[in-house]
């Protein structure tokens, strides 16, 4: 379900559009709670000084800013609230970009944007139309809760999504990493014949429902299974392959003929089936009611990768954005 995060206005030139930004994104990782062993209490947190080691109130707790070692500027809470931007209702498009003139590195999260009543929905959909039209982006700032964003505003499905980017100085430049090596020599035609005929063999047309989250999916599995009471027992994680290329011509022949015979194992993780990996490999047999938990291991997973469930456990709330 979208949440409203945003309502302003978007202005281009003298052009006014009401609109509300709505959450276009959701994350589903599953989150845990840390739990004191033997009574399954929950643990808390507690501000203490690391001084003293004494408990800290509220009250009592100043911000600072380390200048230096131990070297601190200090703020009480509400000057550093004073100092924060307040919420804009203006997102002023300043000029409008080619879309494939923003590197992928720039881009946040995403909203969509919907008109905030039907009397603007006439000028919302012009400007819809008109940026699909030209191909171009509008960018502008915002302030949403107290930040200031760069964003791009873009046509999207019909509708108009707007994208917080990072700004400029927030990215780092390349000439900043020194792990990327820069007098590496440059491959040969043979090399670079043998590398495209792989890129041309696994080239195919974006298609997001290709791809999973195969561990989180994994990780709901193992979740259903203890939940039930089953046993599971987790297979290893291979090590046999660390990264490292021995024979690069060996390499990129024996992958150029995998990926022709269809066996790339990169385009069968993509394209993997729907069950889960974690429901292929855990053991899921249900402990017989009488029996102490644990008495009997649950069987590996079978082929169909289906763990058997209770119908009364709930699967794991994946957390919206």
């Amino acid at each position: 379900m979208a949440r409203g995060v945003w309502t302003g206005s978007i202005t281009f030139g003298l052009v006014s559009v009401g609109v509300k930004a709505l959450t276009a994104v959701h994350d589903h990782d599953i989150h845990f709670h840390q739990i004191e062993k033997g009574t399954g209490s929950r643990i808390g947190n507690q501000k203490v000084s690391k001084a003293t080691g004494e408990p800290v109130e509220s009250d009592d707790i100043e911000l600072g800013y380390e200048i230096s070692k131990e070297r601190y500027v200090v703020f009480d809470p509400k000057e550093v609230d004073e100092l924060r931007p307040r919420s804009t209702r203006v997102l002023a498009v300043t000029d409008f970009v080619d879309l494939a003139s923003i590197d992928p590195v720039y881009f946040e999260r995403t909203y969509w944007l919907a008109p905030t009543d039907d009397g603007v929905a006439h000028a919302y959909a012009l400007l819809a139309a008109a940026m699909e039209q030209s191909q171009q982006v509008g960018i502008g700032t915002v302030v949403m809760r107290n930040k200031q964003y760069l964003t791009a505003v873009r046509p999207l499905h019909g509708a108009l999504a707007m994208s917080t980017l990072r700004f400029a100085d927030e990215v780092v430049d390349i000439d900043d990493i020194d792990e990327i090596p820069t007098d590496v020599a440059a491959p040969s035609k043979k090399e670079m014949s043998l590398a495209m005929q792989i890129i041309d063999s696994l080239a195919s047309s974006w298609d997001p429902q290709r791809y999973e989250d195969t561990f989180t999916d994994e990780l709901v599995g193992l979740i259903e299974a203890k939940a039930n009471g089953d046993e599971v027992v987790a297979e290893p994680l291979s090590d046999d392959d660390d990264g490292k290329v021995l024979d690069l011509m060996a390499a990129l022949r024996a992958s150029v003929d995998e990926a022709r015979s269809g066996r790339s194992a990169k385009q069968q993780r993509s394209t993997t089936a729907k069950a889960p990996a974690a429901k292929q490999r855990a053991a899921s047999k249900k402990a017989p009611a009488k029996k102490a938990a644990g008495s009997k291991k649950a069987p590996a997973a079978n082929k169909s990768g289906k763990s058997k469930r209770d119908g009364t456990t709930k699967k794991p709330a994946r957390k919206s954005a």
